[in-house]
């Protein structure tokens, strides 16, 4: 038993049907029960994905009794319910998509699963902060719970798995979104950087881990004078919540004016990420930004930033560091701590983000208590009454 959940119009039924002609072509019949949509609506998209082949079977029903009664006369390898919440058990009174139906019905699909030996696959819906929806148990009833996640507006899409009994839970499925279906992704990275442009301030490279896959993505930041009373603090892909944090201590540990600026920062690509190994390349974009000197094309920056602006290693970085040496990658900004990583990468250790920042960019934040100074042409930022300055020295990775 597996659920398959995601945002609607991410591509779960394009999935399902890719999954399912697949198996047809292996000689294994599936039945996909269509609960949400017409059996011509299904059969169309089939027919555009060229997954209208023998052995994928199709009905168009939302009554359990008619889904088990067309399991048991077709006796398929695999069947699919595309919605669980969809679906409703007349025994049980109450509506469609209520907890009592979703766990009646599911309850009764794992029996019969379990009897007869199918490999039952239910697709659900998601609540508005991303969780499966519907009642807990049903998550304790599969013994597979999937992810199907990606910005609609965006070509990638990721398959992960948040329980699995037979097995690790780290693996992830990356696939793009194309006219003819989804399409498996060899080298995501070449596809999250393909558009990156040269340098240009506010971007850096940084190799986040997806599961137990590491991918290098661009991330950017952006900085400008605030046009309201209240500054924006816009995040696209990262957690709010942490980019507040790297405000912080950007203001305090590095000196730098941001409390009277707008900060927008977002990944490139649609990915999500939630990790504390994005600090140290945010961080340092939105120095980037607010400097305006561009961070070389080569260079990539991975580490968390802690209150006290320290800098701390993560977990897997020798295989983040591989990543970025594969693609090309020549130079990598990471903490004192930090294992050592492929030959062909020199790693630039720093111990605190402001020792990040003077051997990156060859700017040194002043002190909030020093004079307004400007020493060759250097750039000059201010925050109201509090004036703070940034001192360039000689660049050293500067592009």
């Amino acid at each position: 038993m597996t659920v398959l959940g995601g945002e609607p119009g991410v591509g779960k039924s394009t999935l399902v049907l890719q999954m399912l002609a697949s198996l047809a072509g292996a000689g294994r019949a599936s039945l996909l029960i269509a609960a949400e949509e017409s059996g011509e609506q299904v059969r169309r998209r089939a027919e555009r994905l060229g997954a209208a082949v023998d052995g994928c079977y199709l009905l168009a029903t939302t009554d359990l009794d008619a889904v088990l009664g067309a399991a048991d006369q077709l006796r398929p390898s695999v069947l699919v319910v595309d919605s669980i919440q969809a679906v409703s058990d007349s025994a049980c009174g109450s509506q469609a998509g209520s907890p009592s139906q979703v766990r009646e019905c599911a309850g009764r699909l794992a029996r019969y699963a379990k009897s007869l030996g199918v490999a039952t696959l239910l697709v659900g819906h998601v609540t508005k902060d991303g969780g499966l929806a519907g009642p807990r148990t049903l998550e304790h009833l599969v013994d597979t719970v999937l992810s199907f996640d990606g910005d609609r507006l965006q070509s990638l899409r990721l398959l992960s798995a948040s329980k699995h009994r037979y097995g690790p839970t780290g693996e992830l499925g990356l696939f793009e979104m194309t006219e003819t279906g989804l399409r498996g992704l060899v080298d995501p990275s070449a596809l999250l950087l393909g558009d990156r442009r040269r340098g240009v301030p506010g971007s850096i490279a940084v190799p986040v881990l997806e599961g137990r896959r590491p991918l290098v993505i661009e991330v950017q930041g952006l900085v400008g004078p605030t046009t309201s009373g209240v500054p924006r603090r816009v995040a696209q892909g990262v957690v709010g919540g942490r980019l507040a944090l790297l405000l912080a201590v950007l203001e305090r540990r590095c000196h730098l004016a941001l409390a009277a600026s707008d900060v927008f920062v977002s990944t490139v690509g649609g990915l999500r990420v939630s990790e504390p190994a994005a600090d140290l390349g945010i961080a340092l974009a939105l120095v980037s930004a607010v400097t305006g000197i561009a961070i070389g094309e080569e260079v990539v920056a991975c580490g968390e930033v802690g209150l006290a602006g320290e800098l701390r290693q993560v977990q897997a970085t020798e295989r983040r560091l591989a990543e970025a040496a594969r693609l090309g990658f020549r130079r990598a900004v990471v903490p004192q701590s930090a294992p050592e990583g492929p030959m062909e990468l020199e790693l630039l250790r720093a111990g605190t983000l402001l020792e990040a920042v003077r051997l990156l960019l060859g700017v040194v934040p002043a002190a909030r208590s020093r004079p307004r100074t400007e020493i060759g042409g250097g750039p000059e930022l201010s925050g109201g009454r509090d004036v703070r300055t940034l001192v360039r020295t000689p660049p050293s990775l500067v592009s």
